[in-house]
């Protein structure tokens, strides 16, 4: 029998315990206020843009007669498309050429060999430093440097 009592007694007070506990637990958090305090807005200020300057191109004058200037832009545009039969020049520039020969020192681009380039007839010749274009149809080439995307040419001399 005493076992029976201190098991009933063990039990109900665990019960007591747990219940009385829980509520003791909820009295704590029901009286413990949450406080939750915005955080200030967060505000965000562009950065300026940057500024990026360029120098303007300089200008060549040259004088065509005493007394009168004439004023040439040093960066005129780039010609579309050149024909010509013999051009001679330090550098020759392009996005494609097309030639019979080409005899440079230095030549830079994807060379696709080619039987002929018919450049057609009445073509002057090309003599300056600088040849410059989208296009370069030529029976000759004769430079220093030629750089282009793609060189059509039947003959490649490297001097």
């Amino acid at each position: 029998m005493n076992r029976r009592l201190l098991r009933t007694v063990l039990a109900g007070g665990t019960a007591v315990t747990i219940l009385t506990g829980g509520a003791w637990a909820t009295d704590v958090l029901a009286q413990a206020p949450v406080v939750v305090q915005p955080a200030p807005p967060a505000v965000v200020q562009p950065a300026p843009p940057p500024i990026v300057v360029q120098p303007s191109a300089p200008t060549v004058v040259v004088p065509s007669t005493p007394g009168a200037a004439v004023v040439v832009p040093s960066n005129p545009a780039v010609p579309q498309i050149v024909l010509a039969d013999t051009i001679k020049a330090n550098e020759v520039h392009a996005q494609a050429i097309y030639a019979n020969t080409i005899k440079a020192r230095q030549v830079q681009g994807t060379i696709h060999q080619t039987n002929k380039v018919d450049v057609g007839k009445g073509k002057d010749d090309i003599k300056a430093p600088l040849v410059s274009a989208q296009a370069i149809y030529a029976d000759e080439i004769k430079a220093d440097s030629v750089v282009a995307n793609d060189i059509y040419v039947r003959k490649m001399v490297r001097d």
